[in-house]
């Protein structure tokens, strides 16, 4: 294969210049609709049964066929895909009002996660026909599929007894399996599939559905597993969906065996071959993983997920791999950053290690493999297989991918708390046995960077207090909801919080302790309301109580007029603005005391330190700064300007600690590493200053000759003269009449400068 070709196109799929069809569109979907003309449902029927070579033959002559949307269908069943949208848009032309063509073509570009062009499509076809059946379906697995949130009324509607469409009842069961609640997913499964069966249609997605339903459940699939083979004994797809549920799960390893099996039944099933290859990434097995993306591209080379992936594994090419032990840690790290970044990477990752082992009482059995991608659309590829996802960072079992700091720009995210939060991962679902609920794992990470990471402070924005008032956080019961198919616009950063201050709750009202014991309880297979009966000794609505008042009491000032906060922000910035310096002081102040767990760039610290300062009243910015820093601020502006602050005050031990957390926000900023390797010698910690001297030697630095005499200083602290002279040597070699330097190396040849 031809990579660099490859890796052309991967850029044309990423950026949307041709049709992007995406794995699932290669092959034909099933059509359960009653005009679906009998031509094709005769070819559908061998299609259907695994008979793939006679399918081929028939679908084949039908491409001589007059009509275009005939041929069409039949060119999307032989994976023509370009032809097939031709095909479609000719059938279009051809009858300006044809519902069903708009309806086959949305659900090619559906397939195909062309989402903007299928929902054009199905919106002009119920616009045609108000009462289509199949157009109110279409859009509701456009919705599914973007998990838009709403159109549940609507799809049970459809999904009633008197349903005549098969997708409605199995697109609600998958909705409602998604959601947790088994009982519902079954009834609904088991009517698509009666369905099926009375309307003569194949069987397989439904009974491919209550296995994935037994699997979550922990029960055995193998019944329905049999059923679907006795149809078809080449449907790779029904593994590969029970493969979908498991990951949905995070249940990672068992995925790969179930790709594995509908791989075994379907070698050419490129979709399968695709996840099993993304699969094998989050397992950290690059070499498996190429072998079956490969594979997948041979048989479908239009799937972005396939091009862009394999285009990322070419690229690894760019980066070192450094393995630490005690604790087993693989770092990749791209090269041209991996020695300025690997001091603090390794140090944040044994610290969150120990502290974790300590905390949860486990220790993980084997390697934790961390990558930091410069490139967050590689990121994001290697994560979900197509750029523009929104995360800082995903764990998988013992493997954490992630942005690198410069990734982003300068404070626009804390790689170090981002760190912290998915090793926390690491740990809460290795514990279980990725058992956890999804809502607890993250809660769990939310309060560990509250609690012991690199930013502690309870940092919490008016909009999740604002979500909460409006009666918008969910019961315990229910929390994964929010992650899995949010109903409303921001309702996952909304459960991230909750789900935080759940934990935090937890803390403070029963312990720590009592944090650990209650994920412990699904090191076994358990759901959330015996969990939290068996740990606190309450039923779920009892918690729920007694959580609500623990909000009420601790935001109470907020709570009480929740547009006061913005009210005040606005006063003190207008008084800002006039130089008003003690009335701009009074009204950041009440509003830190509205909600002082507000610490973002725009909040009330921001604008009291500008008032103290421009009142020239250092010691109370300082204390402000401070204040801020404690509630969870960490803007690396803000730290310098505190960091500043304290050493003009000669607060030296407490710049100290400032000028480290930059570290943790900005490492690759040039000029911090010189003032901090600086104070580090000034509290005889040559070691450490040492470090910040030879990252600052990585970087693009402007004076490398003040680099090299500030390494050789560290080193001369440390006893070590010898590596100190090479340093000296090297600064002179640079600028040979660099005094400071000079006069350092004759001291160490015992002369006396002059």
């Amino acid at each position: 294969m031809n990579r660099s070709i490859r890796r052309s196109y991967g850029v044309m799929v990423a950026l949307g210049l041709c049709l992007g069809l995406a794995r699932s569109a290669a092959a034909l979907d099933f059509d359960y609709d009653p005009s679906r003309p009998a031509a094709l449902r005769s070819c559908d029927a061998d299609r259907e049964h695994g008979r793939m070579a006679p399918a081929r033959r028939c679908y084949q002559a039908l491409l001589a066929q007059a009509d275009p949307l005939l041929r069409a269908e039949s060119a999307w069943a032989l994976g023509d895909l370009k032809t097939a949208n031709t095909l479609f848009r000719d059938a279009v032309a051809a009858d300006a009002r044809s519902v069903r063509a708009r309806l086959r073509w949305g659900q090619l570009y559906l397939a195909a996660h062309q989402f903007a062009q299928s929902a054009t499509l199905f919106g002009e076809a119920l616009k045609l026909d108000p009462q289509s059946v199949g157009a109110k379906l279409g859009l509701l697995q456009l919705g599914a599929e973007r998990f838009d949130g709403g159109g549940e009324a609507e799809l049970a509607a459809l999904a009633g007894d008197d349903a005549t469409r098969v997708e409605a009842p199995l697109l609600l069961a998958r909705v409602r399996l998604e959601q947790g609640d088994v009982a519902a997913a079954t009834a609904a499964a088991t009517h698509a599939l009666d369905l099926a069966e009375k309307q003569q249609r194949a069987p397989l997605e439904p009974l491919s559905l209550l296995a994935a339903i037994e699997v979550v459940a922990g029960r055995d699939p193998q019944r329905y597993i049999d059923r679907a083979l006795a149809f078809n004994p080449r449907y790779g797809d029904l593994p590969a969906t029970l493969a979908h549920y498991e990951v949905m799960r995070r249940r990672y390893r068992e995925a790969d065996a179930w790709l594995k099996r509908a791989v075994e039944l379907e070698p050419d099933n490129a979709a399968a071959l695709e996840e099993l290859g993304v699969n094998a990434l989050r397992l950290g097995d690059a070499a498996r993983a190429r072998q079956a993306l490969e594979r997948a591209y041979a048989g479908d080379p239009f799937s972005a997920t396939t091009v862009n992936t394999l285009r990322v594994l070419d690229s690894l090419s760019q980066y070192d791999e450094i393995t630490t032990t005690q604790p087993a840690l693989r770092l990749q790290l791209q090269k041209k950053e991996s020695a300025a970044l690997r001091p603090y990477v390794e140090a944040l990752a044994r610290r969150s290690v120990a502290t974790f082992s300590e905390r949860y009482g486990y220790t993980p059995v084997e390697p934790i493999a961390i990558e930091l991608y410069p490139n967050h659309d590689d990121f994001a590829v290697r994560t979900a297989g197509l750029p523009g996802i929104g995360l800082l960072g995903v764990t998988f079992g013992h493997v954490v991918a992630m942005d690198s700091p410069s990734g982003r720009r300068s404070g626009e995210f804390h790689w170090g708390s981002t760190l912290w939060h998915e090793m926390a991962h690491v740990f809460t679902l290795s514990a279980t046995q990725h058992r956890v609920p999804r809502w607890l794992s993250e809660g769990l990470s939310v309060f560990e960077e509250w609690r012991t990471g690199p930013t502690p402070g309870v940092a919490i924005e008016p909009r999740i207090l604002d979500a909460y008032a409006a009666g918008r956080f969910l019961p315990v019961a229910k929390l994964d909801e929010g992650f899995i198919r949010p109903a409303y616009e921001g309702q996952v950063q909304v459960s991230y919080a909750q789900a935080g201050l759940t934990c935090l709750f937890i803390e403070q009202r029963f312990g720590f302790p009592k944090l650990a014991a209650f994920l412990r309880e699904f090191a076994r297979d358990n759901t959330v309301e015996p969990a939290v009966q068996a740990t606190f000794g309450m039923d779920a609505a009892a918690f729920d109580a007694e959580f609500n008042a623990f909000l009420k009491q601790r935001f109470a000032p907020y709570l009480a007029d929740t547009k006061r906060l913005k009210a005040l922000l606005k006063d003190a910035d207008a008084q800002l603005g006039r130089k008003d310096w003690g009335a701009a002081a009074k009204s950041a102040q009440e509003a830190i005391r509205v909600l002082p767990e507000y610490t973002a760039g725009d909040s009330a610290y921001t604008t009291l330190v500008a008032a103290q300062l421009g009142a020239d009243d250092k010691s109370a910015a300082i204390q402000t700064l401070l204040a801020w820093r404690a509630a969870g601020g960490w803007d690396p502006d803000g730290l310098r300007k505190l960091a500043a602050l304290l050493q003009e005050a000669g607060r030296s031990s407490d710049a100290l600690a400032v000028r480290e957390a930059v570290n943790l926000v900005d490492p690759l900023a040039v000029a911090d590493h010189a003032q901090l390797g600086e104070l580090l010698l000034g509290a005889q910690r040559p070691a450490d200053a040492l470090t910040e001297y030879t990252v600052l030697l990585q970087l693009d630095t402007q004076d490398p000759a003040a680099a090299h005499l500030g390494a050789a200083r560290a080193l001369v602290a440390a006893g070590n003269a010898a590596p100190a002279r090479r340093h000296l040597l090297q600064a002179l070699e640079i600028a040979p009449h660099f005094r400071p330097a000079q006069n350092l190396l004759l001291q160490l040849r015992g002369e006396s400068p002059p």
